[in-house]
C-alpha cells in the first residue's frame, strides 16, 4: 500500500445454495526488544514490544472469541518452535473483553495505545473491526484484525491487516456453485449490521456483476419472530435467497424459513457456521451446498496436525475460527522478528508475505493487505443421528480473491 498518504435456473442441477457470510481474547513471555523506533533502548535494549488483543470473551459472539483464542494459542507455539518466545524481544500480550461493542473496543484501543503497545489484534465483530482500524491509523500502532469479515476492513489503511476471511471471498465462493447468473432473481436475507450490509454490497459487486438481479431483505439484529420476513422472501419469488446470519437467532430464523416452505420452494444458499450450527439447518440441510471458511479436518497439513495436536493437549477442539486466531499468531510472529517493535518496518514485513497454514497457503496480498485463502465446498452428510461436514471441493484463493481496493 501506499504509505506517502435460484431456484433450479440460475443454479447447478438440484443445487440449494445458501450463502452465509459468517460473522461474524495475558501471557508475558521475556527477552530484549528493540525501541518503536527500531533502535536498542539504552543499554540491553529491553523495550518490550505489548500487543493487546481485544476481542469477544463475553457478549453474542464470545463463541467466536474463544475460537480464536485457542487458535491463537495454538498458533504461536507452532510459529516459535514450541518456545512461546520471540527471538530477543521482550513481549507482552493482553487480552481484553470488547463484548462485541465498537464503543467499549475503541475505548479499550485508546488505553492501550496510551499505555504503549504497538500492536492490536484480535476483534470479531466487524463494527469494532472498523472502529479499531480508525485508531491503529490514527496513532500508527500495527492491527491485525480478526474474524470480523466486512469487507472495508481491506485497504482501509496502510495499518490495518486481517488474519480471517473476508465477506467478498465468501459470496465468490458460492459463485463457484453456479452455472448462470444472468437475470436470476437474488434475494440477501441479512442482519441489519455492517456484517450483512457488507454481505448485500458484496453480493451486489459479485453476482450481480455477473447479471443477477439483487434485492435485499435486512433485519433488526434484536429481532427475535422471523416468519413475516420468510414470507417476504416468498412473496418476491426469488431464484436464490443469500442468507447472511450469525448469533443467537441463527435457529430460530431457519426455524421461520422451513416452517414458510423457502428451503422447500426456494433455492438457498448458506455459509457453513460453527460446529454448535450443525444441527440447526434443520431436516433439509443434506440438500444445501454450503460456502465454507474452514472446518475441523477439513485440512490435514502440518500447520493443521500441530494445532489439533496443541489443542487436545489443551483440552479444546478447533472450531470455525480457530483458524484465525492460529494466523494471527503467525502474523505476529513474523513481524515482530522482522521488525522489531517498529511500526512500519513490521507493516512492511508482512505486505507480500505468503506462508504455509492450516487451510493452506496464504498470502497477504501487498497492495490492501487482503489475505488470499483457500475456501471451501462442503456439504452435510448425517452419521448416527447427526449431520457432520464432508469436503465437496477446495476452491483456489486466487479465484475467489476479492478485487484491489483502491486506497
Amino acid at each position: 500500500m501506499d504509505r506517502s498518504k435460484a431456484k433450479g435456473k440460475a443454479v447447478r442441477k438440484s443445487t440449494k445454495i445458501a450463502a452465509v457470510g459468517i460473522l461474524t481474547a495475558g501471557l508475558v513471555l521475556t527477552g530484549c526488544a528493540p525501541d518503536q523506533s527500531g533502535g536498542d533502548e539504552g543499554t540491553g535494549g529491553n523495550t518490550p514490544v505489548n500487543v493487546g488483543m481485544i476481542t469477544s470473551i463475553t457478549g453474542p459472539l464470545a463463541t467466536y472469541g474463544e475460537a480464536y483464542r485457542h487458535g491463537f494459542e495454538a498458533g504461536l507455539d507452532y510459529a516459535t518452535g514450541g518456545t512461546g518466545e520471540i527471538d530477543g524481544i521482550d513481549l507482552t500480550i493482553e487480552w481484553v473483553d470488547d463484548q462485541g461493542n465498537p464503543d467499549t473496543a475503541v475505548n479499550q484501543s485508546k488505553d492501550l495505545i496510551g499505555q504503549g503497545f504497538q500492536i492490536l489484534a484480535g476483534s470479531a465483530a466487524s463494527g469494532v473491526a472498523l472502529q479499531v482500524s480508525e485508531q491503529a491509523a490514527q496513532n500508527n500502532v500495527l492491527f491485525i484484525s480478526g474474524p470480523a469479515a466486512t469487507d472495508p476492513v481491506t485497504g482501509i489503511n496502510d495499518e490495518t491487516f486481517r488474519s480471517g476471511r473476508q465477506t467478498y471471498q465468501d459470496v465468490a465462493t458460492a459463485a463457484t456453485f453456479l452455472d448462470d447468473l444472468e437475470d436470476a432473481k437474488i434475494v440477501v436475507f441479512a442482519q441489519d449490521n455492517a456484517f450483512g450490509q457488507g454481505n448485500v454490497d458484496s453480493v451486489e459487486a459479485v453476482l450481480g456483476a455477473e447479471g443477477a438481479d439483487v434485492e435485499s431483505i435486512l433485519v433488526a439484529e434484536d429481532a427475535t419472530e422471523f416468519t413475516p420476513f420468510a414470507q417476504q422472501i416468498r412473496s418476491a419469488d426469488p431464484d436464490l435467497v443469500f442468507v447472511a446470519w450469525a448469533g443467537a437467532t441463527t435457529g430460530a430464523m431457519w426455524e421461520a424459513l422451513a416452517q414458510q416452505d423457502v428451503l422447500s420452494d426456494t433455492t438457498v444458499v448458506t455459509g457453513l457456521a460453527d460446529r454448535a450450527s450443525y444441527q440447526a439447518y434443520g431436516p433439509g440441510t443434506g440438500d444445501i451446498d454450503f460456502l465454507n471458511h474452514y472446518f475441523p479436518g477439513v485440512t490435514d497439513n502440518e500447520a493443521a496436525q500441530a494445532m489439533d495436536a496443541y489443542l487436545e493437549e489443551a483440552g479444546h477442539e478447533a472450531d470455525l475460527f480457530t483458524v484465525d486466531g492460529f494466523v494471527a499468531a503467525q502474523m505476529l510472529v513474523h513481524a515482530i522478528t522482522e521488525g522489531r517493535g517498529d511500526v512500519d518496518a513490521m507493516i512492511t514485513a508482512l505486505e507480500g508475505w505468503s506462508f504455509d497454514s492450516v487451510k493452506g497457503t496464504l498470502t497477504i496480498r501487498a497492495e490492501d493487505h487482503a489475505l488470499i485463502q483457500p475456501m471451501f465446498h462442503v456439504g452435510m452428510v448425517e452419521e448416527d443421528g447427526v449431520w457432520v461436514p464432508e469436503l465437496l471441493d477446495t476452491v483456489d484463493g486466487e479465484s475467489v480473491a476479492p478485487p484491489v481496493a483502491e486506497d
